[in-house]
C-alpha cells in the first residue's frame, strides 16, 4: 500500500512552478506538479493499494497545546486554494481513496492509515518529503522522498545512516532542533548535527532530561537547562497521532479502473496536453456530418479540396465546411477555380470561442473540443472525420456563448471578402523601389561613417555586445537598464542616451533605415507574383484578441506614416494603369465616437453632432481656455489624452507620453473626466464588469476573455483592466469595419463593377477604382461605412483619392 502526503506535495509544486495557468486564467502549477509525482508512482511502483492525504484545516489539537503552532505560516495562497479541489477531482478519477478530517494533519492521518494497513498485513510504503514521517519507519513501513534524482527510500537502516539514530527517534531530534516549517520551536542554538548526537549518546529526550549534567560541552548543557519545558512541548508536537477516527478497509484503499472519460475532461479543462496524449485514445466515433455529399449536401474541404468537381465546389446550395476556408479558397482561385457556400470555418469558430490563443491549428481543436490528438495532418481521412465532428460542437458553444450571430453574419461571409482582397492583390511601383533602395544604400554608407567617427573605431554595429562596449564601456554612457546578457542597447534605452550623446541617435536611424529596407524596400518585389504581377498580402482574422484584421507577407499595417522612407513605401503602392485610381476612405476618429455611443456622455456625444474638432474642445477643458485660444501644441496634447484615456494610459504612461510631470498629467486627466463624467463611469462600469464576469464584450457580443483581472498583483491587474476598457472600444470598431467591407463588396458584386477593394489597415479601406466608376463608389462606400450601426453620435468617413497610396487628395471634407 502506497501512502501519499499529498498537501505538502501541492505545497512544494506552487512554488517549483511557477506561472502555469490556462488560458482562462485557472493556476495550474501545484496540479500539474502533484500529478507529475503521483504518475510517476504508479508507473514506476505499480501499487495494489493508494491512499492520498490531505490537510482539511489549519485549526488542530496542536494548535490548541500551543497556540504559535504553525502560526508563521500565512493561510494557503489563493493561487494554490483553488486547485485543490481540482486535485481531488484528479484523484477520485484515477480510482484513488482520499483521506482528510478536520482537527488532524495529513501526517497523523498518514500514521493512522500506516498503522491499520499493517494491522492487515499490507507493507506500507510513504511518499513524503518530511522529515516528521520518519517516525513511522520499521521493518513493514518505508518512505520514499520523491525528489533527488530516482528519489530516496528510507528504511530502518537508512534513516539510521541519515541521522545517527533510528527511526522512532526522529521525534527527539526534532524536540532538540525543532521544525521552521512547522513552528515547532525546539533549542535556538542547537542544530540537527547536535541534537542527533545528544539522543544517539542518551538515546531519548527524556533520558537526556533526565540527567543533563552529563552533557560535555557547557553551553549545550546551558541551553537544555534552560529550555526543558520547550524541549518536551516540542516533543508533543513532533509525536504523529496514529488513532484517528477513519473508515478504512482492504476495499476502499485498492486502487479502481480510471474514469478515462472524466480524466479527458478535467485534462482538457486544464489544458494538460502531454497528460492527455498518455490517456488510452477512444475511437473516433462516426462523425456528426457526413463527410461526403448527402442528403444535406454538405462536404468538408482540406487544402487537397481539388479531388472534388468544380460543379460541386461552385454550387452554393452545397455547403462547405473546413478549416482555414480562406486558404484553401485563395489556394484554389490561384488555378482558376471557385467556392462557393462557404458554410462553417472550424478555425474562425475557435477564434470566436477563445480569442486568446496563439495559433488556431486543426490539430488544437482537435485537443480542445474532441479530447483527441492530430499528429498527422497528412492522414485526410482522419482530418476530414474531426472536422465533421467539430462542426455541431463548435455551434452549439456559439449559440450557448451568444456568438452564433457574429460568426454567421460577420466573420464567415468575411472569409468570402478577404479570398477576393487576397486574390486580386496590389500593384508595386518596382522601380520606385529599387531607386529608393539605392538611395537608402548610400545614406546607410555615410550612416556607418558618422558612427565609426563618434566611436573611435569601427565595430559590428548589429552585434549587442560590441555596442555595449561602445557605448558603457568606451563612452561611459549610462546603462538604462539591464537584461541577462547584459546593459539593454533597446530602442527605448537608446531614445534615453540620444540627449546625453550623439552616436544613439545614429544608430536608431540606422536600425530604421535597415529594417525599412528589409523588411519592404527589397522584400516587397520578391513578392510579386509573376502570373499576375502584383504582390497578395495575407489578411489574417485570427491574429489579434480584440478582432481587428492583421496582415502579413508582407505586414502592411506596420508601414510608418511619420517617417520619409515610410512615405516613400507607400507611394509606392499604386494604382494599375492610367485608366485606376488609388481611393483611401478612412474613419474619422472612430474610436473617441464609439466611446462616445457606449458611455452616452452628453457633453461628447454633443461635440461630435456639432462637428467640433474634438481634440480642440478636450484642449480648451484641460488647459482652462477658450477653443478660440487653443493652438497646435496644446491641440496635440489634448490628442495624447483623448486617445491616452481610450487605451486606459495612467497618469505615469502620459507623462512619459507627453515628457511632463505625473503630477501635471494627472491634472490633464482629472480635467478631462471633468468634462466628460459619464466617460469615467463608463470605464468604471467595463472593469467591474470584466471583474465579476470575466470577458467583456463588443457592441456586437464579441467577446474577449481577461483572466488576470482580479490578480493580486497590482501592475498585472491594471493591464487587464486596460484592456477591458479598450476592447469594447478597439473591437467594435473591429465589427464596424468588418460589416462595412461585407456590405460594399456585395455592392461591388451587384453592380458589376471593375473597382476592388484591395487593403484594409486598422480604420481605412483602400480600393483601386475605376475613373469611370470614382463617383458611384466613392459614394455608396461613403453612405455604407457611415451607417453600419444605428448610432446617436454621427459617424464620419474621409475619403481621399490619388495614382499611389501616399499622394492623395480629399474627394469630401472631413475632420481628420
Amino acid at each position: 500500500m502506497y501512502l501519499i502526503d499529498a498537501t505538502a506535495f501541492c505545497y512544494r509544486a506552487f512554488y517549483a512552478l511557477p506561472g502555469l495557468v490556462t488560458s482562462s486564467g485557472q493556476p495550474t502549477n501545484a496540479i500539474y506538479g502533484f500529478l507529475n509525482i503521483l504518475n510517476k508512482i504508479l508507473k514506476d511502483k505499480k501499487p495494489h493499494y493508494m491512499a492520498v492525504c490531505f490537510d482539511v484545516s489549519r485549526k488542530t489539537f496542536r494548535s490548541e497545546k500551543f497556540a504559535d503552532y504553525k502560526i508563521q505560516r500565512p493561510p494557503m495562497p489563493d493561487g494554490l486554494s483553488s486547485q485543490i479541489p481540482l486535485i481531488k477531482q484528479v484523484v477520485s478519477a484515477y480510482g484513488l481513496a482520499i483521506f482528510e478530517k478536520a482537527g488532524f494533519e495529513a501526517d497523523d492521518i498518514l500514521a493512522t492509515l500506516s498503522k491499520s494497513a499493517k494491522s492487515l498485513g499490507m507493507p506500507v510504503t510513504i511518499v513524503s518529503s518530511d522529515k516528521d514521517i520518519l517516525q513511522l519507519v520499521d521493518d513493514k513501513t518505508i518512505v520514499f522522498s520523491p525528489y533527488k534524482d530516482s528519489g530516496v527510500l528510507y528504511d530502518t537502516e537508512k534513516v539510521r545512516e541519515r541521522f545517527g539514530v533510528g527511526p522512532m527517534q526522529i521525534t527527539d531530534i526534532i524536540a532538540l532542533m525543532g521544525d521552521d516549517v512547522d513552528n515547532i520551536p525546539g533549542v535556538k542554538g542547537i542544530g540537527e548535527k547536535t541534537a542527533s548526537s545528544l539522543v544517539a549518546q542518551f538515546g531519548s529526550v527524556e533520558n537526556l532530561l533526565k540527567d543533563p549534567e552529563k552533557i560535555k560541552q557547557e553551553k549545550v548543557k546551558k541551553l537544555i537547562l534552560e529550555n526543558k519545558e520547550i524541549i518536551k512541548l516540542s516533543r508533543e508536537l513532533a509525536v504523529l497521532d496514529d488513532n484517528v477516527d477513519l473508515e478504512f478497509s482492504a476495499d476502499k484503499v485498492k486502487i479502481g479502473t480510471p474514469d478515462t472519460k472524466e480524466l479527458y475532461r478535467i485534462f482538457k479543462a486544464l489544458e494538460f496536453r502531454k497528460l492527455l496524449k498518455e490517456l488510452p485514445q477512444e475511437e473516433p466515433s462516426e462523425p456528426d456530418v457526413p463527410v461526403e455529399i448527402g442528403k444535406d449536401e454538405f462536404i468538408v474541404l482540406l487544402e487537397k479540396a481539388q479531388d472534388y468537381k468544380k460543379t460541386i465546389l461552385k454550387d452554393p446550395k452545397v455547403k462547405k465546411i473546413g478549416h482555414d476556408l480562406k486558404k484553401i479558397k485563395v489556394a484554389l482561385g490561384e488555378e482558376g477555380t471557385d467556392i462557393e457556400g462557404l458554410y462553417f470555418d472550424t478555425m474562425i469558430a475557435s477564434y470566436l470561442l477563445n480569442p486568446t490563443r496563439a495559433n488556431y491549428s486543426l490539430e488544437d481543436a482537435a485537443f480542445d473540443y474532441l479530447h483527441e490528438t492530430l499528429s498527422d495532418t497528412q492522414d485526410t481521412a482522419k482530418a476530414e472525420n474531426i472536422i465533421a465532428r467539430l462542426e455541431p460542437k463548435l455551434e452549439k458553444e456559439l449559440i450557448e456563448k451568444g456568438l452564433i450571430k457574429l460568426f454567421r453574419e460577420l466573420e464567415m461571409p468575411l472569409v468570402e471578402v478577404l479570398s477576393e482582397m487576397e486574390l486580386y492583390g496590389i500593384k508595386i511601383d518596382t522601380a520606385l523601389l529599387k531607386k529608393l533602395s539605392i538611395d537608402i544604400d548610400a545614406r546607410l554608407v555615410k550612416l556607418i561613417e558618422n558612427v565609426y567617427k563618434l566611436s573611435g573605431e569601427e565595430f559590428n554595429i548589429n552585434s549587442p555586445k560590441q555596442l555595449r562596449e561602445i557605448l558603457f564601456e568606451k563612452l561611459k554612457l549610462p546603462v538604462v537598464k539591464k537584461t541577462k546578457t547584459g546593459a539593454s542597447t533597446d530602442e527605448e534605452v537608446l531614445h534615453k542616451l540620444a540627449s546625453k550623446h550623439k552616436l544613439p541617435a545614429l544608430l536608431l536611424e540606422y536600425r530604421q533605415l535597415t529594417k525599412l529596407k528589409n523588411t519592404y524596400i527589397d522584400a516587397l518585389p520578391e513578392l510579386i507574383d509573376k502570373r499576375t504581377g502584383r504582390i497578395h498580402t495575407s489578411f489574417n482574422q485570427t491574429g489579434t484578441e480584440t478582432g481587428r484584421l492583421s496582415s502579413s507577407n508582407p505586414n502592411l499595417q506596420n508601414i510608418p506614416v511619420k517617417t520619409d522612407i515610410g512615405r516613400n513605401i507607400r507611394k509606392a503602392i499604386i494604382a494599375e494603369g492610367k485608366d485606376y485610381y488609388l481611393i483611401s476612405c478612412d474613419y474619422s476618429q472612430v474610436e473617441l465616437r464609439i466611446l462616445a455611443y457606449l458611455s452616452k456622455d452628453e457633453k461628447l456625444i454633443t461635440a461630435f453632432k456639432e462637428n467640433k474638432d474634438i481634440h480642440k474642445a478636450t484642449a480648451a477643458s484641460i488647459y482652462g481656455v477658450e477653443e478660440s485660444d487653443v493652438d497646435e501644441s496644446m491641440r496635440e496634447v489634448a490628442k495624447r489624452v483623448n486617445f491616452g484615456i481610450i487605451y486606459g494610459q495612467s497618469s505615469y504612461g502620459l507623462s512619459r507620453d507627453l515628457n511632463i510631470s505625473p503630477a501635471q498629467a494627472q491634472d490633464f486627466i482629472d480635467a478631462y473626466f471633468l468634462k466628460y463624467p459619464q466617460v469615467q463611469g463608463y470605464i468604471s462600469s467595463q472593469i467591474a464588469k470584466a471583474e465579476e464576469l470575466g470577458f467583456v464584450t463588443t457592441i456586437l457580443g464579441r467577446r474577449r476573455y481577461l483572466p488576470e483581472i482580479n490578480n493580486k498583483n497590482m501592475n498585472i491587474r491594471s493591464f487587464a483592466q486596460r484592456q477591458a476598457m479598450n476592447t469594447p472600444i478597439q473591437g467594435s470598431a473591429a465589427d464596424m469595419i468588418k460589416l462595412a467591407m461585407i456590405s460594399i463588396q456585395n455592392e461591388i458584386r451587384i453592380r458589376n463593377l471593375k473597382s476592388r477593394m484591395i487593403m484594409q489597415i486598422h480604420d481605412e479601406l483602400v480600393f483601386e477604382a475605376h475613373k469611370d466608376e470614382l463617383k458611384e463608389l466613392t459614394d455608396f462606400v461613403k453612405t455604407k461605412m457611415e451607417n453600419v450601426f444605428e448610432f446617436d453620435v454621427p459617424i464620419k468617413v474621409d475619403i481621399k483619392q490619388g495614382r499611389n497610396w501616399l499622394e492623395m487628395e480629399p474627394v469630401q471634407g472631413g475632420n481628420k
